[in-house]
Order: structure tokens, then C-alpha cells, then sequence
């Protein structure tokens, strides 16, 4: 199976956890930052996207300017994986190997009740171009908007990538 791990971080929390799915989902797995991100997916079997939730969804340029600055550095001005997935092309119709596509996403601990989810709208905004979803949108938690991630959230993101290679499709 070849995949594709595509990760938007601003703290460096969901770009860990992306770190460990690519670990799970096993040998020749690809993990890229959302700016580097290619545009045709055909080559994939299964993509999985990742981003922080930023004020109940996917990240926007001015949450993203807000997080910089929270962590101290300059906004990078790059896309977010909102942006990256609204250019997406729709899939080749008529293949015989349709790109699959998982969602994730981190959130604070504290607020994990809140309605919302990155994951839940990049899984929406994926399906409404097209592709086939694999398994739920799945998030994982920090204790508070820098970080870190609460303990044993990478061994269950290691465990989720290694259950989506085992999904049939």
C-alpha cells in the first residue's frame, strides 16, 4: 500500500502525531508538510490528512497568524489544509484503485465536548471532492494550546495508523 500523510502543525503537536501514524501505517509511507503537498493523489492508495483545530474547524489564515504569534514565531502565510483540499482535484473517475482518504486532528483536553473538529470538516470538505473515506475522523489531545500532547496520545496515534493499514478498501 502506498500513503501519503499530509500535516498542518502549528506547534509542533499534530505534526508528532502525524509522525507516529506514519510510523504505524508501516515502510514507504510519506509524511509532508501541507505547503509541500502535491496536488494529484492518484498515486496514493490512502491519504491521511491532519490538522490542529483552530476556533471549532479546520484552521483559516487569521487563526493561523494567531497561533504564530502564540508560539513566536512569523506567520509562515503557506496554505492550510483547508485551502490544500479545497484546489484538490476530484479523483479520476472509473479506477479500479480509488484513493482512500482518513482525517485527524488535535485538540485541547479541556474542551473536547466543544463542537468542532478539523478533522470532522477536512473528512466533509474530502468527501465533497470525491473521495472515499476510511475509518471515522479521529482526534487526539493536548493539555493546552502550545502542548504538550497528553500522554499516551502518540502510542494511539501509532495504533490508528497501523489500524487503517489493516482496513480493507
Amino acid at each position: 500500500m502506498t500513503s501519503l500523510v499530509v500535516v498542518e502543525s502549528s506547534f509542533g503537536n499534530t505534526r508528532a502525531v502525524a509522525e507516529a501514524i506514519t510510523e504505524g501505517l508501516g515502510p514507504g509511507t510519506v509524511l509532508v508538510d501541507v505547503g509541500e503537498a502535491p496536488g494529484d493523489l492518484s498515486g496514493f492508495d490512502l491519504v491521511v490528512v491532519g490538522g490542529p483545530t483552530h476556533a471549532f474547524g479546520m484552521s483559516r489564515p487569521s487563526t493561523r497568524e494567531d497561533a504564530a504569534r502564540q508560539a513566536g514565531h512569523e506567520p509562515s502565510g503557506g496554505p492550510g489544509i483547508r485551502e490544500w483540499i479545497a484546489a484538490l482535484p476530484r479523483p479520476a473517475g472509473g479506477t479500479d484503485r480509488p484513493v482512500r482518504v482518513a482525517t485527524f486532528d488535535t485538540r485541547v483536553a479541556k474542551v473536547r465536548h466543544l463542537p468542532g473538529s478539523a478533522a470532522k470538516g477536512a473528512a466533509k470538505a474530502l468527501a465533497g471532492h470525491g473521495y472515499a473515506r476510511l475509518g471515522r475522523p479521529t482526534s487526539f489531545y493536548v493539555s493546552d494550546t502550545p502542548g504538550p500532547l497528553l500522554d499516551g496520545e502518540a502510542d494511539r496515534a501509532r495504533a490508528w495508523g497501523t489500524d487503517l493499514a489493516r482496513l480493507p478498501g
